[in-house]
């Protein structure tokens, strides 16, 4: 293996912190990476690794050789790219992690006239919906809500803003009189999104002033797709996304409560998520290029202008 190729195979041992994983995301073998490795070390006459049977760490020497290999590779990148004139143009392999349910209910058209856009640019989707480590695992770009990020060292910019709407079934709302103030919501059971991801309570905006109401409940979870589905069973009310909602609404399936009042907070944020890597990869440009043009194209509820966030270069 030639030099410049066993600083790639290093870098991707480091943001992936792991000698499986990084072998899985070059397409090599385990032995090839840890060989590899070893023949840095002895080229540079110090150990880069602390090994465990469970997790590697990073020596002293190791951090500070990390710094100077990712600023030599995006320089190399760089350098081929204007030498070929190639800076434009989009390959090789992207690999992007998304909420599983913003993906299949949102965005899964754009992938694909991503796809038709780049045809050299081949794509490995992972859904979830756990917190991320961008870096660590490996990936490119990540279209998530702001919990999934588990780290502010990534740049953010918003795709959209979804507003949250209180609903309920026939079923339920004919079993117990609907809510006409947000103080009415006490004596009403509600289908909610687990703690970890948002507290069980709802904030109003009444005469000026926030009025926080707690939510009471039996049954929570991490997918807004699982609980509109409780939701239509009859089993509480519920706080989802508009965009999940509008087909059973105009179906008559789901009823919308407390229409007059403003909901404090209460929306789905889409972010698209990157490393702060100063020279992006022409497939990441593109892809960040072509999710914002995509949105802008289609009558979605946004934020009045998309911005960068989080940036900590």
């Amino acid at each position: 293996m030639d030099y410049l190729t066993s600083l790639r195979v290093f870098c991707t041992v480091v943001e992936a912190k792991n000698f499986a994983r990084a072998a899985d995301i070059l397409g090599l073998s385990p032995p090839v990476v840890s060989r590899a490795i070893s023949g840095l070390e002895e080229r540079l006459g110090s150990r880069l690794f602390h090994r465990t049977t469970r997790q590697i760490s990073l020596t002293e020497t190791a951090e500070r050789f990390f710094t100077d290999c990712t600023r030599l590779l995006d320089e190399l990148q760089a350098m081929e790219e204007r030498a070929s004139k190639r800076s434009g143009e989009a390959t090789g392999l992207l690999r992007l992690v998304a909420h599983t349910t913003v993906m299949m209910n949102r965005y899964a058209p754009m992938v694909a006239s991503f796809r038709r856009a780049h045809p050299h640019v081949r794509l490995d989707v992972t859904l979830t919906e756990r917190p991320v480590d961008l870096v660590g695992e490996g990936y490119d770009l990540a279209i998530v809500l702001p919990f999934m990020l588990s780290t502010d060292t990534v740049v953010t910019r918003q795709l959209e803003i979804i507003p949250q709407v209180l609903v309920a079934s026939p079923a339920y709302l004919a079993a117990r009189p609907a809510p006409r103030h947000p103080s009415e919501l006490s004596d009403h059971t509600f289908v909610p999104m687990s703690a970890s991801i948002r507290k069980p309570s709802l904030t109003f905006r009444i005469g000026g002033k926030e009025v926080i109401v707690p939510l009471a409940y039996d049954i929570s979870s991490n997918s807004a797709v699982f609980n509109r589905e409780m939701v239509m069973e009859g089993l509480g009310i519920g706080v989802l996304p508009s965009a999940l909602i509008d087909r059973e609404v105009a179906a008559g399936r789901l009823v919308t409560l407390l229409d007059a009042y403003e909901l404090v907070g209460a929306a789905t944020d889409i972010r698209l998520a990157y490393s702060t890597r100063a020279l992006l990869p022409a497939k990441v440009r593109a892809f960040v290029e072509h999710a914002v043009r995509f949105c802008d194209e289609r009558p979605y509820v946004r934020s009045e202008a998309l911005s960068v966030e989080a940036q900590q270069e």
